[in-house]
């Protein structure tokens, strides 16, 4: 069971979050490989002679044959990395990525929000999921699926929410009573969804971060570059996070599936 973390917090949007890590959610873990398919080679031939004791046969032996679907997912999440790595959002393509299980959580506590960590550290990284998310009220605040990061001991974080209208960025620091929001440094910042009430809105969601920056795409598209604190740790946990826009019935839901982190070597 996780500890629990607690800290109240306001961003610019004049949204209040309390960061809490939910003792309901059990950790993820990274996805089992399957296991891989035995195949025996021949039992070889004994020739039999009227005064020898006949031999055993060999023990087949198996033979790893490879498992298709997760060589094509590993070849398209280097492909990823590549381009990211061409396009200067990565300093190296030396790393490795991890895919994790499918993640579900309703959450229904007007503007605060769940952190559950994955038990990966890395200040630099780059973590991808398809994001679906609903509300059970048409007048939500601001909600929707994210990612924490940089999570320190004493409970210093980003966070980052993709929201039906908007990219919510937070930075949450022990020092201070409330957080404040990051500002965007290039980019728009801004979307366009139906309204999750209605149905169910998915979208691909990708934060980077390479040294200071963060980087956000949605649907693979850049839409904000925002600038992190010089003066800060930034080598800390990465986690999986729920922002609720509404108390009633089931809050917000959100499932988060392709999760993957990629991590440098070390």
């Amino acid at each position: 069971m996780k500890t629990q973390k607690q800290l109240f917090l306001k961003s610019a949007l004049l949204i209040l979050v309390l960061v809490q890590l939910a003792c309901t959610m059990s950790a993820l873990v990274p996805t089992p490989t399957p296991a891989s398919t035995a195949t025996p080679s021949p039992t070889a031939t004994i020739t039999l002679t009227a005064t020898n004791t006949p031999r055993p046969s060999p023990t087949p032996r198996p033979t790893r044959t490879p498992n298709l679907a997760a060589t094509q997912r590993m070849d398209a999440f280097n492909i990823e990395s590549q381009s990211f790595f061409d396009q200067g959002y990565l300093k190296t393509t030396a790393g490795k990525v991890k895919e994790m299980d499918d993640f579900s959580y309703d959450w229904a506590q007007l503007n605060w929000y769940n952190w559950l960590s994955l038990g990966e550290t890395s200040a630099d990284f780059y973590i991808s999921a398809h994001f679906k998310w609903s509300n059970a009220y048409r007048q939500a605040n601001p909600s929707g699926c994210g990612f924490i990061f940089a999570i320190q001991d004493n409970g210093d974080h980003y966070a980052v929410f993709l929201d039906r209208t908007q990219i919510i960025f937070l930075d949450a620091d022990h020092r201070a009573e409330y957080s404040r929001a990051v500002d965007l440094a290039n980019g728009i910042g801004r979307v366009n969804f139906n309204n999750p009430a209605d149905h169910p809105v998915e979208a691909d969601f990708t934060l980077i971060v390479k040294d200071t920056q963060a980087f956000v795409f949605v649907d693979g598209k850049l839409l904000g570059t925002y600038l992190l604190s010089t003066f800060r740790d930034l080598d800390g946990e990465i986690g999986l996070s729920v922002l609720s826009g509404t108390n009633k019935d089931f809050g917000t839901r959100c499932e988060m599936t392709n999760i993957h982190v990629w991590l440098p070597n070390e």
